[in-house]
């Protein structure tokens, strides 16, 4: 039944009845307690991923490997992240590969993606938190390219930890006109920082966007944060 599922696959596409897949989802479902079947999964999904699927197929196969991927999964998906039509899909899944050779993939993949593929690279380390993509993305903050910029303060902010609060502060006086990208990526690592009951941390980011000098709407931000940062500490 599973290989027949697989085969039926092949000719899947957006608009088909899903009930003819019925055999991979009961595997995904099985695949939580069993090991064994994990494995035969994975793999099955990672020999249809290497074929001539649709997109909808193509999308459906990623879905499942942010289920049942590791390692194993992570060459193939990476060397989709290049590919148009099928990057997005695969960063889904290694957005939610819990191996640290999905992160690995992607920081690897800043370098060779172009275009909106690397803008959803980016996009993607920041949804992973990876602390090791602190350094290469602040690599990107000076690029001349502003969605490029834009991107990678954002993806800092959403990991929000204190080293990456560090490089953006770091950034910041030499950052052009439009600033606001790198303060509203400030104000994300403090808000996280915060909720992870750093406050010392979160204080300190709040204080350097309070100055006079900031918009209105960022002091009033700021305010907030150190009101937030004093209740907690009491």
């Amino acid at each position: 039944m599973l290989a027949d599922a697989f085969e039926t696959l092949k000719k899947f596409d957006w608009g088909t009845d899903l009930s003819v897949l019925a055999p991979i989802e009961d595997a995904v479902i099985a695949a939580h307690g069993d090991s064994g079947v994990s494995q035969d999964l994975e793999n099955r999904l990672i020999a249809a991923l290497k074929g001539n699927l649709s997109r909808g197929a193509h999308g459906y196969v990623c879905r499942k490997l942010a289920i049942v991927g590791t390692a194993v999964a992570v060459p193939t998906l990476a060397g989709q992240l290049g590919d148009k039509d099928h990057s997005h899909m695969a960063r889904y899944a290694l957005e939610r590969i819990n191996a640290p050779e999905a992160g690995a993939a992607l920081r690897d993949a800043l370098g060779t993606a172009n275009g909106t593929q690397k803008l959803g690279v980016i996009g993607s380390l920041g949804s992973r938190r990876d602390s090791a993509a602190i350094t290469p993305l602040s690599k990107l903050l000076p690029t001349d390219d502003p969605a490029v910029a834009r991107s990678a303060a954002l993806a800092m902010g959403a990991i929000g930890t204190a080293e990456a609060a560090s490089a953006l502060q770091s950034f910041l006086p030499g950052a052009n006109d439009d600033r606001q990208y790198v303060i509203d990526a400030l104000l994300s690592c403090a808000e996280m920082l915060l909720a992870s009951d750093k406050q010392v941390e979160a204080t300190a980011i709040y204080k350097s966007l309070s100055a006079e000098q900031q918009p209105r709407l960022v002091r009033l931000a700021a305010t907030r944060g150190l009101l937030a940062c004093a209740r907690k500490q009491s």
